[in-house]
């Protein structure tokens, strides 16, 4: 492979520079200087490394590229036209208007070509990290001597930006530590960030850094075709390390006035600016999205490449599955996201004769069972694995010498932890799960956010999920996180309340079409009996768990998780004073949301007013299900450092209380 610029690589490159200034100024909104300034290493990238196809973004072994840095999502909407995916030219004259294709940051499923939905800085180098696991892991266990089905790359441009971010530096602690040979970054070091120069607020030594990860680390002149290249090669020929090419650039480059500038970053170059930049570089001036024809033709070869690339892959597949039909037959199942025939029939039930259960530990072992039965099931937890549960025996943990071990550690990184599940699940071929604390999910913000916008079905596993975990006290305590997860679109929230509610929700979990949060406790709850009725409950959100004698009940008394069985026991109080309490289980808010109207008022009828919700929580979101005659029994402060029944009785969350406060709505109701 050469590795001269030539004079056709100029021309490409300034085509690339050309059009992001023009996206840009006719939006009059976006980032113009990254794009430019990284527009030679990212047209190196993709005419003379990276493996895909156009004409197909979904073919199971492309190579994925994912642009961390959101903001120069100009940049990739450019290459993905001139490439010759479904990206017309028009959907970059629309760019950041509504109902284009060209939004502000790259989103999955939004964009053909898009692989992850990226722009809040680290997060997308995080979920890169999870794209390279995946692709080692389905290698490990699929390809066969003289057979090789799962081999591709995972490629990214980074910023200064993303550097900055701690999600960035976790997630590429872990990738050294893993080894991912396969993993290669540019770093577009234009040392620019919004506010000016980089040296304000970062001065370290990032290569450096991330040579004490152990990754591989070269340094370059970003504007050198051959350099760039050169520097790509031996990263794909670098297979113990991920690797990270320092890529020196100037923002905007090529703009007489405005190269270097921070102005650059946010902000459309100007007219002027425009004008004499496209002068400088032998432009035509007054021309808009001019693309040479030769310079099309030269990134349209993608398109026959990849047809043949692709070709090439069916062929060994077809050839793959003659000798191992099947691990073919499960390859392809996998990465179609279907699941085995009867995997639900290994779904434990339990038996009401149990001894209380921690939903954590049922959760275990349905982790156990499934895991049988679901090969691609793969996940672990930020060094919390006999707290949450979730250590599958006998499977194998995850390292350079067993990249196919089932259990993940992640370390004490939840940041990191979310968005390498993303990666892994928008990857496809595994069902990938994280556990840690639900107060904890607060480190993964940003994460759970990204997943739900992305519908990545990650199941993110959350235990110690109230006061009930106890003795750790008010820092490890959530309180408001049940209100504040529920208030996010697409993100489905389970907490069950007994060991068969749990099963029932892991079904849920798996089926689901977009990110779940399982929400389990620490202590040990009754089991409740009657699995038919939750098993065929819980997919609906809600169900009725006991009943008033005559069905018409005087009181409706609501609940989760470990407060259900509270609220049972208030139901017998209320009962012997001639008072008929219905009790909701409601695990899921947005499951119950989905169901018909009809169904909906079979569990909660309008006609019946005196509600009472229940909830060692904030009881934010409750007034929509109490309405305004009703009451929550919820947390409005912090906890305690206590054992968890002393917290319970402190906090009013006992069957006297829950009684006595379900008696006041009635008795409100009755003199009204």
């Amino acid at each position: 492979m050469s590795t001269a610029t030539t004079s056709l690589d100029r021309l490409c490159i300034d085509t690339i520079r050309t059009l992001a200034m023009d996206v840009v100024q006719k939006a009059n909104s976006g980032h113009p200087g990254t794009p430019m300034g990284a527009a030679t290493m990212a047209y190196t990238l993709w005419t003379r490394f990276l493996r895909h196809n156009p004409s197909d973004p979904a073919w199971p072994d492309r190579d994925r590229f994912v642009l961390s840095a959101g903001h120069a999502s100009a940049l990739l909407y450019i290459l993905l036209h001139l490439t010759g995916y479904d990206l017309p030219l028009d959907e970059l004259k629309r760019f950041r208007q509504f109902g284009s294709k060209t939004p502000g940051h790259p989103e999955r499923g939004h964009t053909p070509g898009v692989e992850v939905t990226s722009g809040p800085l680290g997060q997308g180098f995080g979920m890169a990290v999870g794209l390279a696991v995946a692709e080692r892991w389905l290698a490990a266990r699929f390809n066969r001597p003289g057979h090789t089905v799962v081999d591709h790359y995972t490629y990214g441009v980074c910023s200064d930006g993303d550097m900055m971010e701690g999600v960035s530096a976790e997630a590429a602690s872990l990738a050294g530590t893993l080894g991912l040979g396969k993993l290669i970054f540019l770093y577009d070091d234009n040392e620019i960030s919004i506010e000016g120069d980089t040296d304000l607020a970062f001065t370290e030594d990032v290569g450096r850094r991330f040579g004490a990860y152990n990754w591989h680390v070269q340094h370059v002149d970003g504007e050198d075709v051959g350099q760039v290249a050169r520097a790509l090669e031996a990263a794909r020929a670098e297979t113990a390390r991920p690797s990270l090419i320092v890529a020196r650039t100037t923002i905007a480059y090529g703009s007489p006035n405005m190269a270097g500038s921070a102005e650059t970053h946010g902000s459309p170059l100007g007219e002027d600016e425009v004008r004499a930049t496209k002068e400088a570089l032998g432009w035509p001036a007054e021309e808009r999205f001019r693309i040479p024809p030769e310079a099309l033709a030269d990134f349209r070869r993608a398109l026959a490449d990849g047809a043949a690339l692709q070709a090439d892959w069916e062929a060994r597949l077809d050839a793959y599955a003659r000798d191992y039909p099947e691990d073919a037959a499960l390859f392809r199942a996998w990465t179609a996201g279907e699941l085995p025939a009867g995997w639900q029939d290994v779904l434990p039930a339990f038996s009401g004769e149990e001894k209380p259960m921690a939903t954590r530990a049922a959760s275990g072992r349905c982790i156990t069972v499934l895991a049988e039965v679901l090969g691609n099931l793969v996940g672990g937890s930020a060094d919390l694995a006999p707290s949450t549960n979730t250590y599958m025996k006998g499977l194998g943990d995850m390292d350079p010498e067993h990249p196919g071990g089932r259990n993940m550690h992640f370390g004490v990184r939840e940041h990191a932890m979310g968005t390498i599940v993303n990666g892994m699940a928008i990857h496809g071929g595994l069902i990938p799960f994280g556990a840690t604390f639900l107060v904890f999910s607060d480190y993964m913000r940003g994460a759970i956010r990204l997943a739900a916008l992305q519908r990545a079905r990650s199941i993110f596993v959350f235990t110690h999920d109230s006061i009930g975990l106890g003795e750790d006290g008010p820092t490890h305590q959530p309180i408001e996180h049940l209100a504040s997860l529920r208030a996010m679109p697409n993100l489905t929230l389970i907490r069950p309340a007994d060991a068969n509610e749990t099963a029932a929700a892991w079904g849920c979990a798996l089926q689901a079409d977009g990110p779940v949060a399982l929400v389990l406790t620490r202590q040990a709850l009754p089991v409740l009996a009657d699995v038919g009725r939750i098993r065929e409950g819980v997919p609906r959100g809600a169900y009725v768990v006991a009943d008033a004698p005559s069905g018409t009940p005087d009181v409706i008394l609501l609940a989760t998780g470990s407060e259900v069985s509270l609220a049972i026991a208030a139901r017998e109080q209320l009962a012997s004073d001639g008072i008929a309490a219905r009790v909701v289980s409601m695990p899921s808010w947005e499951l119950f949301e989905a169901q018909p109207q009809e169904y909906r008022h079979e569990v909660l009828p309008p006609t019946v007013r005196a509600r009472l919700a229940v909830e060692a929580a904030s009881p934010l979101g409750w007034a929509k299900y109490v309405g305004n005659e009703g009451d929550v029994v919820g947390l409005e402060h912090f906890g305690a450092s206590a054992p968890y029944k002393v917290l319970f009785e402190e906090f009013g969350f006992t069957a006297e209380n829950v009684a006595a406060r379900a008696r006041a709505v009635v008795q409100r109701l009755r003199e009204m």
